[in-house]
């Protein structure tokens, strides 16, 4: 998967990623820019809800919770833990 860009809601739980770009605009990109998702950003999978969205992600140090919608405009690049 390596130099393969894919949305972050389709990283597998468990799986790592450095984000690559936001393709979303206005307020949505303001707030995850303010999460700290600029390019680079190491970010983890963690888990999916018992109804499969939202799905929990290790960003910075921190748990956040991001609905599918919100992830999928955020291209990352899967690497290895």
């Amino acid at each position: 998967m390596k130099d393969q860009l894919i949305p972050l809601n389709l990283l597998p739980i468990g799986g790592f990623a450095k984000v690559k770009e936001l393709i979303s605009e206005g307020s949505a990109r303001r707030r995850m820019l303010d999460l700290g998702l600029i390019s680079d950003t190491r970010v983890e999978s963690l888990r999916r809800s018992p109804s499969g969205d939202p799905i929990a992600y290790e960003i910075r140090g921190t748990v956040i919770a991001l609905r599918s919608e919100e992830a999928s405009k955020i291209l990352v690049e899967a690497i290895e833990r």
